[in-house]
C-alpha cells in the first residue's frame, strides 16, 4: 500500500505537487498569540492609566504584575484607561501590564443555582467552589428579530393587582419603578417566591446596595425554598465601581446561559438607578466628558444593550427565554428624570408604586393608573383576562371621584355607589408580603368582584370573606379549581357551584351577624337591669339615712 502511494506521488509532475504544497500550507495556520504589554503610569480610585498598549481592544481584560485585574475602557494614541476590579492599592507606577486577549467572562451552569456570587463568578457564601464547565461572555449581541418569538406565555407573580392588571409574559421586560424603601424589591422578591415548581430559573442582582440588606434577601429566599432554583450576583456598596458596573452584564450572561439552552429563566436587576451611578463615577474618573445630569452621552446604550439581551426566543432557535425585571428609583414620585425616563422607553411597560398610597397603608402600592404592560396581554390567561376588564377602568374612576368627593357634601346615588365599590376592589388588592394567590384563586377572587353579591359588605370585611370563600370551594368542590387551572375555563356549571358557594358564606355571615347582635342587645339589657338594681341599692341604703335626719329635726 505503501508503495503504491509512492508511485502516484511520483507520477506527479512538479507543478502539481507544488500546487499542493501550497494548498497544504495555505491551510496551516500558525500564528503566534501577541499581547499588548505596557506599563503603569499611575493608579488612584479604581483606575490605572496604562502606556504602550498597541493592539489592544475595548472590553479586553488586563492583568498586571501586582495580581490584579480589569478591564481595558478608554482607548487612546499612547494610553490606556483600565477600570481595576479588585487589588488596585496594591498596583504602582512602572507595574508592567498585559493584555490577555480575552474578554470579561462568567462561569455558567446548574452549579450557579443555590449561590450567592460575585461579578467574576467567586463564591461569596462560604460553600466552597463553584466547578463549571461553561464560559460566557459579560457583553453579547442580543438576540435578532428572526431569532425572537411571540411572549405568549404569562409569568405569575402571584400578586392579584398584577396579574390581573399589570400580566407580564415570559421574555418581556417590566420596570419596576418608585421612590425608595416603598416596596420595589418586595414584590421583586415575591415574584421569585411564587416561580417555585414552575420550572423557571431566578437570577437576583444586587448592584450597590448594603451588604445588611442583601443578606437579609438572602435569608428569605432560604426561608421559603427559593434558593434551590436561584442565584445571587452582588456587587456590594463596598466594591468598586468597576464590580458593580459589570455585575449586571454578567449576571445576564448567567441568565442566557439557561435561555440558549432552551429553558425559562428570570433576573431581577435591583437596581439600575446605582448602576448608571457607578458608571457616571468610572466615566468622570477617566476624563469623559459630562452630559446631562453628569452622566456620559452613552448612558442610554449603557442600559439598552443590557435589556435588550432580555427575549422569549423563536422554537427554532431553542424555544427558552430570559425576562428581566429592572428596578429603577425615583425622587419624590419624578419619573420623567433621566434615568427613569431612559429605561421606560427601553422596556415593555412599568409597574409604578406610589409613595402616598403606600404611607396610607395600601400594600402593595401600585398605582394602577400610571402602570401598564404594553405586550403582557397577550400572555394573561383566558379567565383573568375576561373578568379583570373592568376592574382598571373602575379603579381609574374611583381614584378621581375620591378627589372630587373631597369637596362635595351632596353625591349622586351613582357616584355613591362608585365609590363603595371602588373602596371594595382597593381592599380586595390589598395582599401581605410573601402571600401568593395561584391562578385559580385569582379568577375565583376577579370573579366574586365581578357581581353584585358583594355589594353589600363593607371594605373592612372583604379579606376576611374572601379567606372562608376560597377556603370553602377548595374543600367542598375542588373540581372547579382544578377546571381553571388546566382548561383556563370556568363552565356554566361551575358558576352555579362558585355563586352558591358566595351566597352560602354571605348567609354564614349574616347569621353570625345577627347572633352577634343579639348577644350585645342582651348583654346590654343584662347591663341595664344590673343598673338599676345597683340604684335601687342605693336608694335603699340612703332611707335610714334619711329618717335619722328626720328625727333630728
Amino acid at each position: 500500500m505503501r508503495q503504491r502511494k509512492t508511485n502516484e506521488v511520483g507520477r506527479m509532475t512538479s507543478q502539481e505537487l507544488t500546487a499542493a504544497l501550497r494548498e497544504r500550507l495555505g491551510q496551516f495556520k500558525n500564528q503566534p498569540a501577541v499581547n499588548a504589554v505596557g506599563s503603569v503610569i499611575s493608579s488612584a480610585d479604581g483606575i490605572a492609566t496604562v502606556s504602550d498598549m498597541t493592539g489592544v481592544r475595548s472590553g479586553e481584560l488586563i492583568s498586571f504584575a501586582s495580581g490584579a485585574y480589569g478591564i481595558a475602557m478608554n482607548l487612546e494614541e499612547n494610553k490606556v484607561g483600565v477600570a481595576v476590579f479588585y487589588g488596585h492599592a496594591g498596583i504602582c507606577s512602572g507595574e508592567s501590564a498585559a493584555g490577555t486577549g480575552r474578554v470579561m467572562e462568567m462561569p455558567c451552569g446548574r452549579a450557579m443555582l443555590g449561590r450567592v456570587v460575585n461579578p467574576l463568578g467567586a463564591p461569596l457564601d462560604g460553600k466552597g467552589e463553584i466547578k463549571c464547565a461553561a464560559y460566557r461572555p459579560i457583553e453579547f449581541p442580543a438576540p435578532g428579530i428572526i431569532e425572537r418569538g411571540p411572549v405568549n406565555r404569562r409569568l405569575e407573580t402571584g400578586i392579584l393587582a398584577i396579574d390581573s392588571m399589570i400580566p407580564i409574559g415570559r421574555g418581556q421586560r417590566e420596570l419596576i419603578i418608585g421612590d425608595r424603601e416603598i416596596g420595589k424589591t418586595s414584590i421583586a422578591v415575591d415574584t421569585i417566591l411564587n416561580q417555585k415548581g414552575k420550572g423557571m430559573v431566578c437570577i437576583y442582582v444586587a448592584i450597590g446596595q448594603q451588604a445588611q440588606r442583601v443578606a437579609r434577601t438572602v435569608q428569605t429566599l432560604q426561608k421559603n425554598g427559593a434558593m434551590e432554583y436561584t442565584t445571587v450576583v452582588c456587587a456590594s456598596a463596598s466594591d468598586t465601581a468597576s464590580m458593580q458596573y459589570i455585575c449586571p452584564y454578567a449576571a445576564c450572561a448567567l441568565g442566557e446561559y439557561f435561555m440558549y439552552n432552551g429553558m425559562d429563566a428570570l433576573i431581577v436587576y435591583d437596581d439600575l438607578s446605582k448602576h448608571a451611578v457607578s458608571y457616571r463615577t468610572l466615566s468622570l474618573l477617566l476624563h469623559r466628558p459630562p452630559g446631562r445630569e453628569a452622566y456620559p452621552g452613552d448612558v442610554f446604550y449603557l442600559h439598552s444593550r443590557l435589556l435588550e439581551r432580555a427575549a422569549q426566543l423563536s422554537p427554532e432557535a431553542g424555544g427558552g427565554s430570559l425576562t428581566a425585571l429592572p428596578i429603577v428609583e425615583t425622587m419624590n414620585g419624578d419619573i420623567s428624570a433621566y434615568i427613569p425616563t431612559n429605561v421606560i422607553s427601553i422596556t415593555d411597560g412599568q409597574i409604578f408604586l406610589d409613595a402616598e398610597k403606600f404611607r396610607s397603608g395600601a400594600r402593595p402600592a401600585i398605582n394602577t393608573g400610571l402602570s401598564v404592560s404594553r405586550v403582557g396581554g397577550a400572555a394573561q390567561g383566558r379567565c383573568v383576562r375576561k373578568l379583570s376588564g373592568r376592574t382598571r377602568l373602575e379603579l381609574a374612576q374611583y381614584q378621581e371621584l375620591v378627589v372630587f368627593a373631597r369637596f362635595g357634601s351632596d353625591l349622586e346615588p351613582a357616584t355613591v355607589a362608585a365609590l363603595r365599590r371602588g373602596e371594595r376592589l382597593s381592599e380586595a388588592l390589598r395582599q401581605g408580603q410573601h402571600e401568593h394567590y395561584t391562578y385559580a384563586q385569582e379568577t375565583l377572587l376577579l370573579y366574586a368582584l365581578s357581581g353584585e353579591l358583594l355589594k353589600e359588605l363593607k371594605p373592612a370585611e372583604i379579606q376576611a370573606f374572601f379567606k372562608a370563600y376560597l377556603d370553602r370551594i377548595y374543600r367542598m368542590h375542588p373540581e372547579v379549581p382544578y377546571e381553571i387551572t388546566h382548561e383556563d375555563k370556568i363552565s356554566d356549571a361551575s358558576k352555579e357551584i362558585i355563586d352558591e358557594a358566595a351566597r352560602a358564606v354571605l348567609a354564614e355571615w349574616e347569621e353570625a351577624a345577627r347572633e352577634s347582635s343579639e348577644a350585645a342587645a342582651q348583654s346590654e339589657n343584662a347591663q341595664g337591669e344590673n343598673a338599676q338594681g345597683e340604684n335601687a341599692q342605693g336608694e335603699a341604703a340612703l332611707k335610714p339615712a334619711e329618717v335619722s335626719e328626720a328625727a333630728e329635726k
